[in-house]
């Protein structure tokens, strides 16, 4: 027997009922190339850190006998960064510095630029870097110049903790004292060389440093990458300061 239809049926709620998600062309187009960039950029990584560690491993064993007969120490240095997501890491470098002094130049001269807006540390050349620091040995200053001290984060490129291009690596301390604007930066994996060195290196001011690290984050193609990894060389070379 068929059932009496109500005179009165309770209205139905639309707002419960939710179309199952559809994304746009356009949207799975941008998630496909990012996916095909993250990809890309990391056999490219791996691929080229490789090489370049199997070619320079005589140049670095050179580095490392230099270090160690000019000044007493171990030839690697090793320092907690923050990498991508905030998350810390141990990053290598070679050692350029005298064993014994702690950082207080340094963190004087950082907290200065970020809050106060400081002036060059060598106004004659308008470097932003410290290019006095006692700190420093000989062979330390060459190599920071050329940046073969950052040869041995080749190592921390295959261990995954770092890209070829991207944000340099900070201090947890330097992080804290950023602006919230800047915190973008983070979201990818830091670099050995980024959109700022190879724009403006030492000439530029720590906020505008992080300003193109910030348009990196947002621009960033697996072109840009090769575009920036193609210019560190000539920068490096023709650079009138240390990095």
């Amino acid at each position: 027997m068929a059932q009496p239809v109500p005179q009165n049926p309770e209205p139905v709620d639309f707002g419960m009922i939710r179309p199952p998600t559809v994304l746009n062309h356009a949207d799975r187009e941008r998630g496909v190339v990012h996916r095909v960039d993250r990809v890309a950029k990391r056999v490219i990584d791996i691929v080229f850190a490789s090489l370049m560690l199997l070619l320079l491993s005589p140049v670095m064993v050179v580095i490392a006998l230099m270090i160690r007969l000019t000044s007493p120490g171990r030839a690697l240095f090793q320092q907690v960064r923050i990498g991508q997501s905030q998350s810390p890491f141990v990053m290598l470098k070679f050692r350029t510095m005298h064993q014994g002094f702690d950082d207080a130049i340094h963190r004087a001269y950082v907290t200065s630029m970020l809050i106060e807006r400081a002036a060059p540390a060598d106004a004659k050349r308008g470097i932003y870097k410290l290019t006095s620091d006692p700190r420093v040995t000989g062979i330390g200053n060459f190599l920071r110049k050329t940046s073969l001290d950052e040869l041995p984060q080749l190592v921390n490129v295959l261990r995954g903790e770092m890209s070829l291009v991207g944000p340099r690596p900070v201090l947890p301390w330097e992080a804290e004292l950023f602006e919230p604007r800047h915190q973008v930066r983070f979201a990818v994996q830091p670099g050995i060389t980024g959109l700022w060195q190879v724009t403006g290196r030492s000439m530029l001011t720590m906020q505008q440093a992080l300003d193109f690290d910030v348009e990196y984050v947002l621009r960033r193609t697996m072109l840009l990458d090769l575009a920036i990894l193609l210019r560190t060389i000539p920068t490096v070379l023709l650079s009138r300061g240390a990095c």
